[in-house]
């Protein structure tokens, strides 16, 4: 049954009042045509529940906006949704297109800080976010009384006498449903042994972000990045309105899974909209990405926190090396990973996640 308008509906109900399945949701493409984002083509996502989001099919299969019932869930960067031929790999050149947006995928090789790696120039978190997608295939279909809504492709990150990955990525949703799925299979396509790091870099923003809204995480253990966080650490978890010259505080995690494997985060905005609430949580299988970072950035202007799920490090992929963590995929090898992003609508769907995340 699908849960629209205040009810549960079945397929049939549902298709004696609508001429087409577009009518309640889906998932349409499209193409971006003005400045540096002319020539992006996108998948647009709407649940019918409220959740709109946008798939930048030609940046990796990242995710831009999202909104809930009109309000923004994430942080837009000023630089926006650029076409991957603006991108710039040397040094920090990667922020010039860093476009925010509810996921910037970082690998597939490289992740973390600009850095050397045996010998070779490392920059800000690899290139798979600049990356078009081939053989893309959006579509919805009922099964039963469920309709489900999908985009499907395949990027890939290679070069003559070096790596050869391919990561093919399907986001799904559900009509009437508030959460998608990202799955990912990444696979080395090549015959030559290759260093392998994936970060999930979701950034979220106001108004779900603003003065008081809190994580709540299942974390063991918490640790500063460096002396500029350090002094944070006690309020790692709580977020304060926006500050001019603020320096970004980063906090690594030491998540604990549930009985399924699976760790849940949340961010909740208990205060929004009058104190109905507001909250979105992150789920995703601990074994697949066991690090996880925080990036807690409250400066004016450039307003948000990324929660970070990933298989690395983001101080890149040499230190990763010299600690013994670095991955890699052997030739023929694949990996799959999933996460899951869903909306918390008031308090007691904030309620009831965040205690099944404390226990308590």
């Amino acid at each position: 049954m699908v849960e629209l308008y205040g009810r549960e509906w079945s397929r049939e109900e549902l298709q004696r009042y609508t001429g087409l399945d577009s009518q309640l949701g889906g998932v349409t493409q499209k193409m971006l045509t003005e400045g540096r984002a002319a020539g992006v083509r996108v998948a647009e996502f709407d649940t019918g529940s409220g959740l709109q989001f946008t798939v930048l099919l030609d940046r990796g299969m990242d995710i831009g906006v999202a909104r809930y019932r009109g309000a923004s869930l994430v942080w837009e960067a000023a630089p926006g949704p650029a076409n991957p031929a603006y991108y710039d790999p040397v040094g920090l050149g990667w922020l010039r297109t860093f476009h925010g947006g509810l996921l910037a995928s970082c690998g597939l090789t490289y992740a973390g800080a600009p850095h050397v790696d045996e010998g070779e120039a490392l920059g800000l978190h690899g290139r798979i976010s600049h990356t078009p997608a081939s053989n893309v295939w959006s579509d919805g279909i009922w099964r039963g009384d469920s309709y489900e809504m999908w985009v499907r492709g395949r990027m890939r990150e290679a070069v003559v006498f070096g790596e050869n990955l391919t990561l093919t990525r399907r986001i799904d949703a559900r009509l009437g449903e508030s959460r998608f799925e990202i799955r990912d299979v990444v696979a080395n396509e090549g015959y030559r042994t290759t260093p392998h790091q994936l970060l999930y870099h979701l950034n979220f923003g106001f108004p779900l972000l603003s003065e008081g809204t809190e994580l709540v995480a299942p974390s063991a253990k918490v640790q500063p990045r460096d002396e500029v966080a350090a002094p944070g650490l006690d309020r790692h978890h709580l977020y304060e309105a926006p500050v001019a010259g603020y320096d970004e505080q980063v906090f690594y995690h030491d998540m604990q899974a549930d009985a399924d494997g699976y760790v849940t985060v949340a961010l909740v905005n208990r205060g929004y909209d009058g104190g109905r609430g507001l909250g979105v949580y992150v789920r995703y299988r601990q074994a697949e990405l066991p690090r996880f970072t925080q990036w807690k950035m409250v400066g004016a202007g450039e307003y948000v926190t990324g929660l970070e799920p990933a298989n690395c490090g983001v101080e890149g992929r040499a230190k990763d090396r010299a600690e013994g963590l670095l991955q890699f995929l052997e030739p023929g090898e694949e990996r799959s990973y999933h996460v899951e992003v869903g909306v918390l609508d008031g308090a007691e769907e904030i309620d009831t996640c965040v205690t099944a995340i404390t226990g308590g």
